[in-house]
């Protein structure tokens, strides 16, 4: 594993700018011209302290997993009074972390250093930990190993799809209908979003999917208002209602 950069060593310069790159531009933006200027060196810089791109990709999957450890640590309480709230709460930061930084999250997946795999690890262990504190309380209803990969495939699923959905249709909900269906899943508490819904948003949704593409009573104008109007309303039940 590479020894730890100091704030200004070349190092950490250069992967710092390879990172505002990739989250600016993507990763066809990281080359290794583009990164020496500005990092402020010369490209040969580069290929001494990293080998080549990739190896360069690789330290910057590297950083991003210190950052996002990090993160996770400041928000890690050893003996939490709720086990399932502090199960949400980690959920939501490494879904947040993969919604606000698709780039380096991608990056970070990619890696096969062994320093990514060691962050990876060390990850892993925070998670593991809130797993056998649910199971100590007596929360989980499924074994353990099973618990955390449920968790894992659920967040990283809830990225994957917000990323590949169209801006205009991503629903903030979707994300917590995924979360409250990984606890209803692995512990034995009731879920808080309900598995079937009644009301206007409900019978809304069922009209629009019973709505013909072409129906002799109403005008295309017609047809394209109502369809806005039931969709509004559909969407007003989809999200649970914060006091």
């Amino acid at each position: 594993m590479a020894t730890r950069d100091t704030t200004d060593s070349p190092r950490r310069r250069i992967v710092e700018a390879a990172v505002e790159l990739l989250e600016s531009g993507g990763p066809d933006a990281v080359s290794t011209r583009a990164v020496a200027a500005a990092a402020g060196m010369q490209p040969p810089a580069i290929y001494r302290l990293f080998g080549d791109k990739e190896g360069l990709l690789e330290a910057v999957a590297e950083h991003g997993y210190a950052q996002f450890l990090e993160s996770k640590r400041a928000l890690l309480d050893p003996e939490p009074q709720d086990a399932v709230e502090d199960l949400r709460r980690g959920w939501d930061t490494v879904v947040e972390f993969g919604i606000s930084r698709p780039e380096l999250f991608a990056v970070m997946n990619r890696a096969t250093s062994r320093g990514a795999d060691l962050a990876h690890r060390a990850g892993l262990e925070i998670l593991h930990g809130r797993v056998r504190r649910l199971a100590a309380g007596g929360w989980l209803r499924v074994d353990e190993d099973l618990a955390a990969q449920i968790i894992q495939a659920t967040g990283r699923g809830a990225v994957i799809t917000w990323h590949s959905t169209p801006p205009e249709r991503r629903n903030p909900a979707l994300l917590t209908v995924l979360r409250e269906a990984m606890i209803a899943a692995i512990t034995r508490i009731e879920p808080t979003v309900p598995a079937t819904e009644t009301g206007p948003a409900a019978a809304a949704r069922a009209l629009r999917a019973a709505l013909p593409d072409e129906a002799d009573v109403l005008s295309d104008a017609e047809q394209h208002l109502l369809r806005e109007w039931l969709t509004r309303l559909a969407a007003d039940g989809r999200a649970p209602r914060r006091g």
